[in-house]
């Protein structure tokens, strides 16, 4: 199993969040925002994983953290498809191990950033239409146009996007929004876009925690502490 930076915001989690980073980051890269979220007093487990080290092509063949391999800055062209299923396998097994220690799939919600954010999505909604606890895919895409099978999930997703993206045009996150949105109703989608690039602004982390602590409360609403 990927080793992880796991931070707890309070004793016996009843939710996690496994959260995956971009290209050449590393587990650490979102660990410092957890404090800066809005979120209500619900005890998680935050999961931030370290993607393996591989050689990557577009970066000239240098080895760095990834969760698959680049070939093209044109994003939709020739996907690493084998790689981006082998890191959905990490991802499965990182919930398997959550779900071994009490916390259920509809209580585990996925996050990632660009490349993280590729395999977050593809998790839920490539291999058959499981529920979770919800799905924060930030600055990303899907190969739309690769032939990629998806199926439809109750999942709650929400998109973030920067109008300003040099990296995953704003375009290509649009457009992997639309394909998930003609899959079918069972899940409340949403779209947010800020005025920025490849990266994250403080705006978005308040709309994240605003969104993830509606999934936490609406849990609380309906059945409070749960076996």
């Amino acid at each position: 199993m990927l080793e992880s930076v796991t931070l707890e915001t309070g004793p016996d989690p009843r939710w996690a969040v496994i959260w995956l980073h971009g290209l050449g980051a590393d587990g650490h890269d979102f660990a410092g925002i957890v404090p800066e979220m809005p979120l209500p007093p619900v005890p998680l487990r935050f999961v931030f994983p370290h993607a393996p080290v591989m050689r990557v092509r577009i970066n000239g063949g240098a080895p760095m953290r990834a969760w698959y391999d680049v070939a093209l800055p044109d994003l939709s062209r020739s996907p690493d498809l084998e790689g981006m299923r082998r890191s959905v396998g990490h991802v499965r097994e990182l919930a398997r191990h959550e779900m071994n220690r009490g916390i259920p799939r509809e209580r585990i919600i996925l996050a990632g950033f660009s490349q993280g954010g590729v395999i977050a999505l593809l998790t839920v909604f490539g291999d058959g239409g499981e529920r979770w606890g919800g799905l924060l895919a930030l600055s990303t895409y899907l190969p739309v146009d690769a032939g990629i099978p998806l199926s439809d999930s109750p999942t709650p997703l929400l998109m973030v996007h920067g109008t300003e993206d040099p990296v995953v045009p704003l375009g290509l996150g649009r457009k992997t929004f639309e394909a998930l949105e003609r899959l079918g109703g069972k899940g409340v989608r949403e779209w947010q876009q800020y005025l920025m690039g490849h990266s994250v602004c403080l705006p978005e982390i308040g709309a994240i925690g605003e969104w993830m602590g509606g999934i936490l409360e609406g849990d609380e609403e309906e059945g409070g502490r749960r076996p």
